[in-house]
């Protein structure tokens, strides 16, 4: 298989992975209503960080050595899992907003700090358990052994840069006026569904692994 063939096989692949909902899309989703553009585009870019930490324990071997190894694997997925809760827990918290907050929040940014949103971001991706195995799976079975390790590291590059410029978009979306306008009177709902789907996804974590 030649670079443009196979490059353009994992561009196929990676986007299916990241367009699908989890933990990443609740983030950013959580931070675009609660928090506004700044907050929710620094997770974005934590998240497309965090993917350059998959591709580096997949091309040096330690993703291999988390799945091959069950115990390591178990605290692994655990200490992802009791993540996700903490992160479900807070958003189950959310309370309805009177018009007033809500038309406030809609013209000015959260107190939120660009450093905090990013490493959730980073951590939310990096701990999930999900992406471990999908990198180890599309490095072992999509990416050839016989692919040159700069190739290999061009592909990592992509998917980082791929995946943030994805979460971005999806800021910026959810971010608009019109768009956050309504998500802040209704977005207590959103985060209350965002929370139970993490919760869901930690319960997930946790029941595949015992």
């Amino acid at each position: 298989m030649n670079f443009w063939s196979e490059f353009f096989l994992i561009m196929v692949v990676h986007f299916m992975a990241v367009a699908s909902p989890g933990p990443d899309f609740a983030i950013v989703l959580r931070y675009a209503v609660r928090y506004g553009k700044r907050a929710a585009l620094s997770a974005s870019i934590g998240i497309g960080l965090a993917i350059l930490l998959h591709v580096t324990y997949s091309l040096v071997g330690i993703g291999l050595l988390i799945k091959t190894t069950p115990w390591l694997y178990m605290a692994f997925s655990v200490v992802a899992a009791l993540y996700l809760v903490f992160l479900g827990m807070q958003a189950l918290r959310s309370k309805a907003p009177d018009v007033k907050e809500a038309m406030e929040h809609e013209q000015v940014e959260s107190s939120l700090s660009s450093r905090k949103a990013m490493l959730t971001g980073f951590i939310t991706n990096g701990l999930n358990p999900k992406a471990t195995l999908f990198f180890l799976s599309l490095f072992a079975v999509v990416i050839s052994v016989n692919t040159p390790f700069h190739y290999k590291l061009v592909y990592g590059i992509y998917m980082a840069i791929a995946t943030a410029a994805w979460f971005s978009l999806l800021s910026l979306v959810l971010t608009r006026a019109k768009v956050r306008g309504f998500l802040l009177l209704k977005g207590y709902w959103f985060d209350r569904a965002m929370g139970l789907l993490l919760l869901a996804l930690a319960l997930h974590l946790i029941w595949g692994v015992f």
